[in-house]
């Protein structure tokens, strides 16, 4: 495949071909030489050939293959003649990040860093098709299907600045919870507050160094301070949601012509395309709601240590998701629809979509790293919504597959924790092998390159000290 660089970090795969559109890479040398190793470069220019199709296909500094669309792509399409895919946001809809600011040092968490493991893992269930204590009658699941974190809230689940801090204000307008199959209820009604597993966690993290003061002022954040993130979605409704839409797009639109059976779709402005696109929200909507019941149980449990400490959210980005957002394209403002598949939105200041207390600096962009490695704190910049549709990276990026992840030796890999301090909680310890450190490209690599191409920029650097995986 022919493949250009035009300037550094940036790649280019020539519009040829069926492609409507030419695809953009934003990598480094060395990461485009692994990423040649998978079919990343292939599934770009297969979403370039998709119709309605805007400007370029996307992959970004994290990028590596995924069903359909790469893990870490980004394209937009035309609400008139574009298309919506479900390959194209994935299976978990909506598998996002929160961060959570406290009160807490360093100093305060380290003669209990243990004891807290033990409870976190306890109080937050996690693992393959671990259920919830949190019972839901059938019409409350509804209800938060279509009313998201706000919803968790009205029930006494937290506080209005919670959900006033995250994307969306925690909830996708446009959920119809009919337009959700009743096996894809039954599959989430249990599971609400759960981890999950695969790459899924919920870290203790403190703040190791602080690149852009002022910013991390306005975030709340300050070296030495305890964070929690939580990384988890929408469990099983949100990918049986994904699965009972691929076949009814199947049954109606077929896939001839399709350059993958993978990327089948819908016209946008189908009946078919808005049911999915409601089922979709509504999945979001779940997962936002789940990382509210887990925030609440994670106050309630650091109350017993620690009677004072204050936890609020600082943000709450979303990955695996399609958005109708505005572009100037061409010299108009035009309205598309954004799907990011394992990439998160990086608004840049004054955009009406970032909580107010943020508007003057830019939307909070959150980059987890492995268990063993940092994670970033950036800021959404202009330069993004000029680049890629105001997109930015997920997180690390696997650099090898959970097969060959999985092989690794596990004394080994907690020798590695060991030395650095971090305690790390598992049901499997199959799962730490699958999500170890070096299954992951280098997490400061991947910020440094968005951070020069200006995609995104270093606000904080979290180090991890506790870490709950599935």
């Amino acid at each position: 495949m022919e493949i250009k660089k035009i300037s550094e970090n940036v790649y280019e795969i020539p519009k040829k071909e069926r492609m409507n559109v030419p695809g953009m890479i934003y990598v480094s040398e060395k990461i485009i030489e692994s990423v040649k190793g998978d079919k990343t470069l292939e599934q770009v220019k297969n979403v370039a050939k998709l119709p309605g199709i805007i400007g370029k296909s996307i992959a970004l500094t994290d990028c590596h293959q995924g069903y359909g669309f790469p893990i870490g792509g980004v394209a937009a399409f035309d609400m008139e003649e574009g298309i919506i895919s479900p390959g194209g946001v994935g299976y978990d809809i909506n598998c996002s990040v929160r961060l959570l600011r406290t009160n807490l040092t360093k100093k305060d968490l380290e003669p209990k860093k243990e004891e807290i493991a033990h409870s976190l893992q306890r109080k937050i269930p996690s693992g393959v098709g671990r259920g919830s204590p949190f019972q839901l009658s059938p019409k409350q699941l509804d209800e938060i299907l279509e009313g998201g974190a706000k919803k968790l809230v009205e029930m006494g689940y937290g506080f209005p600045e919670d959900y006033l801090h995250m994307e969306e204000e925690g909830c996708i307008l446009g959920g119809d919870a009919s337009k959700v199959s009743d096996r894809a209820k039954k599959r989430g009604i249990g599971q609400l507050g759960t981890l999950g597993a695969g790459n899924h966690f919920l870290d203790v993290l403190v703040v190791d160094e602080i690149f852009e003061n002022d910013i991390a002022k306005k975030f709340g954040l300050k070296k030495d301070q305890i964070v929690i993130l939580i990384h988890c979605g929408s469990r099983g409704l949100g990918h049986q949601v994904a699965s009972d839409y691929i076949k009814k797009m199947e049954v109606e639109y077929g896939i001839e012509g399709l350059p993958d059976r993978e990327l089948i779709n819908a016209p946008i402005k189908s009946e078919l395309g808005k049911d999915y696109f409601s089922a979709m929200a509504c999945a979001a909507n779940f997962a936002f709601a789940n990382k509210q019941l887990i925030t609440h149980w994670i106050r309630e449990d650091l109350k017993h240590y620690f009677p004072e400490v204050k936890i609020d959210v600082v943000y709450e980005v979303s990955h695996n998701i399609a958005k109708i957002e505005e572009y100037k394209i061409n010299g108009e403002i035009k309205k598309v629809c954004v799907h990011r598949k394992g990439a998160t939105r990086s608004f840049g200041p004054g955009r009406k979509e970032i909580p107010e207390d943020y508007r003057g600096v830019g939307q909070p962009v959150l980059i987890p790293g492995s268990m063993g490695t940092a994670s970033y704190v950036m800021v959404g910049t202009k330069k993004a919504e000029e680049l890629t549709f105001g997109s930015s990276v997920h997180g690390a990026g696997r650099a090898m597959s959970r097969s060959k992840s999985g092989q690794r030796n596990l004394e080994e890999i907690k020798a590695d924790l060991d030395k650095k301090e971090i305690i790390v909680k598992s049901g499997s310890k199959q799962s730490i092998a699958d999500e170890n450190p070096l299954a992951y490209k280098d997490i400061d690599e991947v910020v440094n390159v968005i951070h020069d191409l200006g995609i995104s920029l270093k606000v904080a650097r979290l180090r991890p000290l506790i870490v709950i995986i599935g």
